[in-house]
């Protein structure tokens, strides 16, 4: 087995940018020590499997032309069960990450799985996490909107449109600040796996079916309709300033 050095516990423990306290530190070193003295593997931080789905910051009763009924069997059933499969996939990984006789095609199938099941958490994170709103842009996200698109409503044609073009199918919408080109997007994502390479989503739309099927059937764009009467551009407007603050990191 390979030795486990200090500095690349402190690494791994530091992840994200949240160093662990000194005392924390001391009991993580001992139990690495003690799991090298008896020949068993350090646990993988990422595969701990301990993943829970973030709680509403909203009443699901008090949507406009979003369902109570939608929204919780959206949050339960869906966002719930892939936060189940995403620490089922993570708890086998963990499992097989020292078998040597795993065919390392059949571990892929698994890291794909991994890749699927995250992107998916990740995007209802985010989805959940920008409803609850009054559906009124302010502050510097419409600013820059406006900077980008000439005016809201530019934008907001371009964004349902996006929308309305996977009605029927599956996947996402996002507004999008791109590191790389320093500009905002509308970025169309046919699954969880496809998203803008280095990209901050800052306001995220559900196009799968579930996220509105039982509530306006195969109507898709009456549903576009309604989420967009109840974003909550508070949070997209602090999505959107820490994406800045980080842009601004990188460039230094």
């Amino acid at each position: 087995m390979n030795n486990i050095s200090r500095r690349e516990a402190i690494e791994t423990m530091t992840l994200g940018g949240v160093a662990l306290s000194l005392t924390n530190l001391v009991t993580a070193e001992a139990q690495i020590k003690e799991a090298q003295t008896i020949g068993a593997p350090a646990q993988v931080k990422a595969f701990a499997g301990l993943h829970q789905p973030k709680p509403l910051t909203f009443k699901p009763e008090k949507l406009n032309g979003l369902s109570e009924k939608l929204i919780k069997s959206h949050y339960e059933n869906n966002y719930g069960g892939t936060v189940k499969a995403l620490n089922a996939v993570e708890l086998k990984l963990a499992a097989l990450i020292n078998e040597k006789d795993l065919p390392p095609y059949m571990y892929a199938d698994i890291k794909r799985e991994e890749l699927i099941r995250t992107g998916s958490v990740v995007m209802h994170d985010l989805y959940f996490g920008n409803l609850g709103g009054d559906g009124k842009a302010a502050s510097d996200i419409l600013f820059a909107i406006r900077l980008t698109w000439g005016s809201y409503e530019a934008w907001e044609i371009e964004f349902k449109k996006v929308g309305n073009g996977l009605a029927g199918g599956s996947g996402w919408v996002t507004l999008g600040y791109n590191f790389h080109t320093g500009v905002l997007h509308n970025y169309w994502g046919w699954d969880h796996m496809h998203n803008s390479p280095f990209s901050c989503p800052l306001l995220v739309m559900d196009m799968y079916e579930h996220s509105y099927h039982m509530d306006y059937g195969s109507a898709a764009a009456k549903y576009v309709d309604a989420f967009m009467l109840n974003v909550d551009w508070e949070e997209v407007n602090r999505r959107f300033v820490r994406s800045q603050k980080a842009a601004a990191s990188l460039k230094a």
